[in-house]
């Protein structure tokens, strides 16, 4: 009987090891205990899944058993959830109220992130805050060094991104000096940039969509922010479906997945169809073989290919401006986008053929010569990025020698060029193909 028990637990054993293969289960770490039940304090039942990290993901949830399709994967009640209306019925909520001009719902929200998070021990939502990110690697965050080796669509949005943040924190400050009376400290060193773009990052990353009803101490901008604890460590996944929603019924926010998943194995939602740019910017991370993912070509690199004596250039300029053809000009696992293509043909008409611009919008075939030289200069267009992303990845592993520091931000970003490189050399593959072919 000894015997056959030893075989048992060496097999329970070798299951578990191979179960945890993947991910690392970490509930068993005081602040996952902890914030388990903070939660089921407040409503939240135990479910099925569990903290891990991920050697390709990092931290998630996995799963203890399989999940089928239509399946509830998390139900948080609404007690969980921090909302504007949290933050209202906290010590912040009568100075929030009599403030003029009202703040935003944001701003309510990163105030009371940052007080929060200052309160320390006091603060009821500690649980919470503890298994918050310290740092994000959203491009608001990153060092100038590193920014300026993004793709330069992405590199403009990212320096909007700061530009958005740093007038939010100088617009905010006399609100923040209002709420002197509740703290010691000096609030302009309690409530400085730094403090504002970690509590903006959260929020911006980690927020569910949830429209609140307007309320008249709050500015005019959409109130559609809910912090989910344990629901947001659940990672994206381009290739998972699910539903996702608060339920008015239940008063709880429910996530279904349209996907199966098998036991131990990483619990994945999606976050939309977004592309690796936009993941990066907007939530610091980015995703391999992402099929939804583009490589955008700006007008500038567009127009370097057509000549400038062309006396029709600014007509045709004006015109793909018109028609919004300046903007989303991309190559993607399919080759350069229809939109990319029609700008081109637009761009290539001869002065003999600049009549039929119209019937080139539309995509019309307009002649021999038109498709073959729109192809050429897609094709140039597309090695030149693919030199442009390959001097890119020869910086960046310079400067990750360089700059021990920065060595995890400069892995996302190359981690990002070259996955557009992989879309480039598929495009260039493509065009080649097409060329024959016309």
């Amino acid at each position: 009987m000894k015997k056959n028990r030893g075989r048992t637990g060496r097999r329970r054993r070798r299951k578990r090891l191979q179960s945890f293969m993947d991910g690392v289960n970490c509930s068993h770490k005081l602040e996952y205990i902890t914030l388990k039940k903070w939660l089921k304090d407040r409503g939240f039942e135990d479910s099925n899944l569990r903290p891990a990290e991920f050697w390709d993901t990092g931290r998630g949830l996995m799963t203890t058993k399989a999940l089928q399709a239509g399946e509830l994967v998390i139900s948080l009640p609404e007690k969980c959830l921090l909302t504007t209306g949290t933050v209202l019925t906290s010590c912040l909520g009568e100075y929030i109220k009599k403030w003029k001009p009202p703040v935003s719902p944001l701003i309510a929200l990163c105030t009371f992130l940052i007080a929060e998070k200052h309160a320390g021990e006091k603060s009821l939502w500690k649980p919470y805050l503890d298994v918050l990110p310290k740092t994000y690697t959203c491009p608001v965050c990153l060092e100038q060094d590193v920014v300026s080796l993004l793709p330069e669509p992405l590199r403009k949005k990212a320096q909007e991104q700061r530009t958005v943040v740093r007038e939010l924190y100088v617009s905010s400050k006399a609100f923040f000096s209002s709420l002197q009376p509740l703290f010691v400290e000096n609030t302009e060193a309690l409530f400085n940039y730094s403090a504002l773009e970690w509590a903006w990052c959260t929020i911006n990353t980690r927020t569910v969509y949830m429209k609140h009803s307007q309320k008249a101490c709050f500015s005019l901008e959409p109130d559609v922010y809910a912090l989910a604890p344990y629901l947001d460590l659940l990672n994206h996944s381009p290739n998972v479906q699910v539903e996702a929603a608060f339920n008015e019924q239940t008063k709880r926010y429910e996530i279904r997945t349209d996907s199966q998943c098998k036991k131990y194995e990483e619990v994945f939602i999606c976050y939309g169809p977004h592309d690796n740019q936009r993941l990066l910017l907007e939530y610091g991370f980015v995703a391999v073989d992402n099929p939804h993912s583009s490589v955008y070509v700006s007008s500038d690199t567009l127009l370097r290919y057509f000549p400038p004596l062309d006396s029709q250039r600014n007509a045709k300029l004006s015109i793909l401006k018109d028609h919004d053809f300046l903007e989303n000009l991309t190559f993607g696992w399919d080759g350069p986008s229809w939109r990319l293509l029609t700008a081109l043909k637009l761009l290539s008409l001869g002065e003999d053929e600049f009549t039929c611009w119209k019937r080139a919008l539309l995509g019309d075939v307009i002649s021999a010569r038109n498709e073959e030289r729109a192809l050429n200069v897609a094709e140039n267009i597309c090695l030149f990025l693919i030199e442009e992303t390959q001097q890119a990845l020869l910086q960046i592993s310079q400067l990750k020698r360089d700059k021990e520091n920065l060595k995890t931000n400069l892995a996302l970003v190359e981690i990002l060029r070259l996955e557009e490189l992989k879309i480039l050399q598929k495009s260039a593959e493509i065009l080649c193909n097409l060329e024959t072919a016309t």
